[in-house]
């Protein structure tokens, strides 16, 4: 069923709604950053795997002084257990070897040569004994990050030291871009009737900042022919498609035709909002790949890749629905169209939400500084209200 012109929220719930996770994938723990677990992560080894030393120094058995009879050093251990009387040397990290029970630190002791033997000469430990046991941190099989966590850097060197050489995650979106438009110059000083291209070297790079990797950029004629084999060859690609003008009901916009052509179904078809108000998503390829239409306007284009594309790449990548938006103070009154939403450009400054300028559908200035959009009832906010912050992704 086809949602048309709901409200800015609702478009987004149902789009979260109607997305799910791609299937997961084993990947290297390297490739892994920013992407969901599909599973619990459980630990394959202890941590640490054995008794190891937390000081440079001597490990020690039983009561002082003691006679230094070996060293154990990072990657090699002294073989057989010491007994009492005994020490090693040992390092950071060094395995503590059975029968030790303290390690006495560097500049707590020394050694001093006693009839041809190293003795080391020190008091015996009393209360911390400077061993990080086996398993302290965790044990074999234990969950160290449940299914659905974002894997973070830290992440990636606990799964690392815990044995992991792959991790089982939902991987990254793939993204294709069509542009449609015959007015548009893609370089140099459009001519008379054209315009260059504004959104080709943009909406990829939006949809990195939202962990998308975008696989294809393609340029298609105004004719719906086109528009259709451009689509299809999206869709083999990518699991998102987005295109660029056409969404509206002008005499060269085929968008919703060659949605249907490419055995597609478009499920939110247009959003009681401004900027962006023919803004559009649906399925290509008989549910192969997620489509949104971006108006050809660029501020429309970008409120559009917010509102509709985020949702829908969050969900594919297994992350939850979007949550509720931040609250924040409007330092002045502004207004919105008497039955939609609206979704103003501006900047944060010590909370509150200020306004910018150059606002208009097809301007790019005031998105360039700008920080994000505040999100507007219909009918728009008198000076102090309170509105949502929309943030542009970073």
């Amino acid at each position: 069923m086809t949602l048309f012109e709901p409200r800015w929220d609702a478009a987004r719930a149902a789009l979260a709604d109607a997305v799910g996770p791609l299937p997961a994938v084993d990947l290297p723990v390297a490739d892994c950053d920013g992407l969901v677990l599909a599973r619990d992560l459980r630990a394959l080894c202890a941590l640490p795997s054995f008794d190891t030393s937390a000081m440079d120094g001597w490990a020690v058995a039983g009561g002082g002084p003691w006679a230094v009879v070996g060293a154990s050093l990072a990657g090699r251990p002294v073989p057989g257990p010491l007994v009492a009387g005994q020490a090693v040397v040992i390092a950071t990290g060094g395995v503590v070897p059975v029968g030790a029970d303290a390690v006495v630190r560097s500049e707590e002791g020394q050694v001093a040569a006693r009839a041809g033997v190293d003795v080391l000469i020190a008091a015996t430990p009393d209360g911390a004994t400077h061993v990080r046991p086996a398993g302290e941190e965790c044990a074999v099989d234990e969950v160290l990050a449940a299914a659905g966590a974002v894997v973070t850097p830290a992440l990636l060197g606990l799964a690392a030291a815990a044995g992991h050489d792959t991790l089982h995650v939902v991987p990254r979106p793939r993204a294709a871009v069509v542009l449609f438009g015959d007015e548009l110059a893609i370089s140099g000083i459009p001519e008379p009737g054209k315009v260059r291209d504004s959104l080709g070297p943009q909406v990829p790079a939006w949809l990195a900042r939202l962990g998308v990797e975008v696989v294809s950029v393609e340029l298609a004629e105004d004719t719906l022919a086109a528009h259709v084999e451009a689509m299809l060859r999206a869709a083999q690609v990518a699991d998102v498609v987005l295109t660029t003008g056409g969404t509206a009901a002008g005499p060269v916009d085929h968008l919703h035709t060659a949605i249907a052509d490419c055995g597609g179904e478009v499920v939110v078809d247009s959003v009681a909002v401004r900027p962006g108000h023919p803004m559009l998503a649906g399925t290509l390829a008989d549910g192969a790949a997620w489509i949104v239409g971006l108006p050809g306007n660029p501020q429309s284009a970008i409120v559009t890749l917010l509102s509709l594309a985020a949702p829908i790449v969050a969900a594919l990548a297994g992350r939850p629905a979007p949550a509720e938006l931040p609250v924040i103070i409007c330092a002045e009154p502004v207004g919105a169209p008497a039955h939609e939403d609206r979704l103003v450009l501006g900047r944060l400054i010590d909370g509150v939400f200020h306004p910018g300028t150059h606002l208009g559908s097809g301007m790019l200035r005031g998105l360039a500084g700008a920080g994000g959009f505040a999100v507007l009832p219909p009918g728009g906010v008198a000076a102090g209200a309170q509105v949502r912050w929309l943030a542009l992704p970073t």
